[in-house]
């Protein structure tokens, strides 16, 4: 995953026709997301925080995470796409242009990483599992979401039931749907929960924070903590 040229996001192109129907679910999920790290990571006015994979996209509920974290000065943003803008936009935070799976930071220089709805779009499930393993190293603690890919919903290609197909399969449909930006493996590889916990580096303890869409799971929630508080 090299940097790519600045200019707007792909990854919501074909939401257009629904674009505030979309926008307006995915807010409303992203702030009960963005509620279950607060509860879970209680993070203070003093820890640095990564977010890995922000985006120059400039739909209402992108790098939503920058807008409503009340400490934008201890963020570190990294990116592939030039969104440099941010650091005039959320004064005191600081953008990294960079590779997720190649992260510019020592072991342990954050406190926290988050990451929202990334790792689907980093390709294979070896590229997914380094994505994991540099967020592993760099932070102490991380809380990542992925949309569940057994939910009946795909909302990147707004479709139904077609991503429960083999993989191959449904990149063919995309294929003749002509919604080829997601046919790649490169661009959406969906993960059910299994296949998401067999990437986090061994020994780990997660806790599962899944939100619920209409009763089922629409996306995948988890919380790593590395360093847990020692009993006295």
């Amino acid at each position: 995953m090299k940097p790519k040229a600045s200019g707007k996001s792909e990854y919501y192109q074909y939401q257009q026709a629904y674009g505030d129907l979309i926008s307006r679910i995915s807010g409303h999920a992203r702030r009960k997301m963005f509620a279950s790290f607060m509860q879970a990571a209680r993070p203070t006015a003093l820890m640095s925080v990564l977010d890995v994979g922000v985006t120059s996209d400039e739909r209402s509920d992108s790098n939503f995470f920058e807008g409503m974290y009340l400490h934008p000065q201890k963020i570190t943003a990294v990116g592939l796409e030039d969104a440099s803008e941010l650091e005039q936009r959320f004064p005191g935070l600081t953008y990294v242009r960079a590779d997720a799976l190649d992260l510019p930071f020592a072991d342990r220089s954050f406190d926290l990483a988050v990451s929202f709805a990334v790792i689907e779009h980093v390709g294979s499930r070896e590229r997914q599992k380094k994505f994991l393993s540099e967020i592993s190293r760099v932070s102490r603690r991380f809380f990542v979401t992925t949309p569940n890919r057994w939910y009946p919903i795909e909302f990147h290609t707004v479709t139904p039931l077609l991503h429960w197909l083999p993989a191959g399969w449904f990149r063919q449909v995309l294929r003749f749907l002509h919604l080829d930006f997601y046919a790649s493996e490169d661009t959406l590889n969906l993960l059910d929960e299994r296949e998401l916990l067999a990437l986090l580096p061994q020994g780990v303890q997660v806790t599962r924070l899944h939100y619920r869409l209409l009763g089922a799971i629409s996306n995948l929630v988890i919380y790593v903590d590395q360093e847990p508080e020692q009993p006295d």
